[in-house]
């Protein structure tokens, strides 16, 4: 009798490779560039990264992602500075947040499928967004400011640029690791058996709401601790976190990047928030540059930008 069961898979010397460069590159970077700035982007990458296991790697599209990338923003900005916890434990705190609040969540949205599954995952994170407003300890529209960066363990302080930049890069890429090994796991390969035959996963026996729910949380696990990292950069804890507008932009990096691909949502991230950067003088119009760029992507890179990369390699990425 054939093995139907998933066997992990290991990861190709193509992508050892992409891994060590990438890591060589964001080390220099803080001394190229605005550490500040790469930071913004490390939390990104990650943000999109854990929508794309949702997306990407899951089959569900979730419109509500910012509940959890803000929410957990929220908790770790009030855990460092009211309860006065180390940056490494407020992170720690905001992600199980975030983690507690995917698993509520995704424990009712999975109920549904498709389109409604998105406006429910939408409609909750709107009832969060409107928490954030209204409760007394998120500060309302002013948010929390001036949260402290501490030490990391007590020791090392993060004041500097240059020191919390490491430790946002070991936070940031180890959670890109741990993403990778969750895909290629043999949890990851029933994620996409699932993605591409639902009907066929239910006939060999497959839990498929038991994995969508590990999923959801997951992804919103990993989303609240890109969450949680910048409002440790930032010092700042805003309804913009929260706001739909930023579930908007994740599904906008995941798909220019490359939707179900393990790079993409890095590439896309990069990308948007340097546009958003670079052409912050424009205004208003910045969103206006950004649909543009979106159209074009979609018409140019169906697949994404390192989606259309693969394909001419022959090779996942």
């Amino acid at each position: 009798m054939a093995d139907t069961k998933p066997k992990t898979v290991g990861m190709p010397m193509l992508h050892k490779v992409i891994f060590a460069v990438m890591l060589a590159l964001l080390c220099v970077l803080p001394f190229v560039i605005y550490p500040v700035f790469a930071m913004k982007v490390m939390c990104f990458a990650l943000f999109a990264a854990a929508f794309n296991l949702l997306l990407g790697f899951g089959g569900l599209l979730s419109f509500g992602h910012a509940a959890y990338f803000g929410g957990a923003s929220y908790v770790a900005a009030h855990a460092a500075k009211v309860w006065g916890l180390t940056p490494e434990l407020a992170i720690l705190t905001g992600t199980l947040a975030a983690a507690v609040l995917g698993f509520l969540i995704g424990s009712l949205a999975i109920r549904r499928q498709g389109i409604y599954f998105a406006m429910v995952t939408l409609a909750f994170a709107q009832m969060v967004y409107f928490f954030a407003l209204q409760a007394e300890f998120t500060g309302g529209e002013d948010g929390i400011q001036g949260v402290p960066r501490g030490d990391f363990l007590g020791l090392i302080s993060l004041q500097d640029n240059t020191a919390l930049y490491f430790f946002v890069l070991a936070v940031t890429f180890g959670g890109i690791l741990m993403l990778y090994r969750i895909v290629h796991s043999p949890f990851g390969q029933v994620l996409k058996a699932i993605r591409e035959n639902e009907p066929r996963a239910i006939s060999l026996g497959y839990q498929v709401n038991r994995y969508k729910l590990m999923v959801f949380t997951l992804s919103a696990a990993f989303a609240g601790l890109a969450g949680a990292t910048k409002s440790q950069v930032f010092q700042l804890a805003s309804l913009t976190d929260v706001h739909w507008s930023m579930s908007g932009e994740v599904v906008l990096m995941t798909l220019l990047g490359g939707m179900g691909t393990i790079f993409g949502p890095l590439v896309g991230a990069a990308v948007i928030v340097s546009l958003q950067n670079y052409l912050a003088t424009f205004g208003a119009w910045v969103t206006i540059i950004q649909g543009v760029i979106f159209v074009l992507g979609v018409l140019l890179f169906r697949k994404g930008i390192v989606g259309v990369i693969a394909g001419w390699l022959r090779r996942p990425l």
